[in-house]
């Protein structure tokens, strides 16, 4: 789903939608709090959030996972496969499984390490470990129980970052800040912070992050460019390609996970050879198109530049001894 716009004050809808949220956000503290927790051998790293929507998670994981192997560890990362059908546990294989098999994270993170979907974390470990992963890292666990965590990053959008501070549906929260933080061995503030979080998040170590576009922007700098996105919050990717340099002339959101069928598609090819604009998309988008639209759409990717790189290397250094 996009990110409405009523998440982001305390409005009307917001305030009838609470107690529906209160509710939630118990029942999903609480599920957590009494899991029967599997502890695997190897260490475990999860990057989470407390939101719904993006925040920029795989983006996080997959450079945790760069660092990872230039240190001479065997990672494996473990995630659900949301928008995919198996249940696993299953080693993603990017030239056999399709989005509709895994969905679309699992075959982003595929492309840099081994890559398990498992409804059950504890399931994907013990899979993995077998396979001889040494290091196992979550992707999106923050709320998932069943595994125990060693590192536990939870990251937040420094422009969104808790919206209206209601819980979902009420607003973007999936538990209340008190109650995720508390579980959070640090956070990661992502962009500028420009709600203060960081001053509310007391003696918690807090990491800062970017995401800077991929090599492929200087291809789109001073062009035409039709933008289409179905991402949590679509408006990032277009301010994106603005910031860049690119002419956004037309941009079309779709929902989070969007399951693109050739028919959404082919107008928005259309519409950009009509008014001799370039189609671009996300890497995370990529992914769902049919293969020869795929082929031709422009791709922009995202890389993630730390603040502080030897901040996270002391984090990483404490789980891995």
């Amino acid at each position: 789903m996009r990110r409405p716009e009523f998440w982001e004050s305390d409005n009307g809808l917001a305030r009838l939608l609470d107690p529906i949220g209160r509710i939630g956000g118990a029942i999903t503290t609480a599920r957590v709090r009494t899991a029967s927790n599997y502890r695997p051998n190897a260490p475990v790293i999860s990057v989470g959030n407390l939101t719904v929507g993006g925040t920029g998670k795989t983006p996080l994981a997959i450079s945790i996972v760069t660092r990872l192997l230039a240190r001479g560890r065997t990672p494996a990362v473990i995630l659900r496969g949301y928008g995919g059908r198996l249940k696993g546990p299953v080693q993603v294989d990017p030239h056999t499984h399709t989005v509709e098999d895994v969905g679309d994270e699992a075959l982003l993170h595929a492309a840099h390490a081994p890559t398990w979907v498992a409804r059950s974390r504890a399931a994907g470990a013990a899979a993995a470990e077998r396979a001889g992963a040494n290091v196992l890292v979550l992707d999106d666990g923050h709320q998932h129980p069943g595994i125990a965590k060693d590192l536990a990053l939870v990251a937040i959008d420094g422009r969104t970052a808790f919206g209206n501070g209601r819980l979902f549906p009420a607003g973007p929260l999936r538990e209340t800040v008190a109650d995720g933080m508390a579980r959070a061995h640090a956070a990661i503030i992502v962009g500028d912070d420009a709600r203060g979080v960081a001053s509310r998040l007391g003696d918690l170590p807090i990491l800062h992050a970017r995401l800077v576009p991929g090599p492929e922007a200087a291809g789109l700098r001073g062009q035409r460019v039709v933008a289409f996105a179905g991402i949590g919050d679509p408006r990032k990717f277009f301010d994106t390609l603005r910031d860049i340099g690119a002419k956004v002339v037309a941009k079309h959101p779709f929902d989070d996970h969007y399951g693109f069928q050739e028919t959404d598609v082919q107008p928005i090819l259309d519409e950009a050879f009509s008014i001799d604009a370039i189609p671009v998309t996300t890497a995370k988008d990529a992914v769902r198109l049919a293969p020869d639209q795929r082929q031709q759409v422009n791709v922009l990717s995202v890389d993630v530049k730390w603040s502080d790189e030897a901040a996270l290397d002391r984090l990483l250094d404490g789980v891995l001894r």
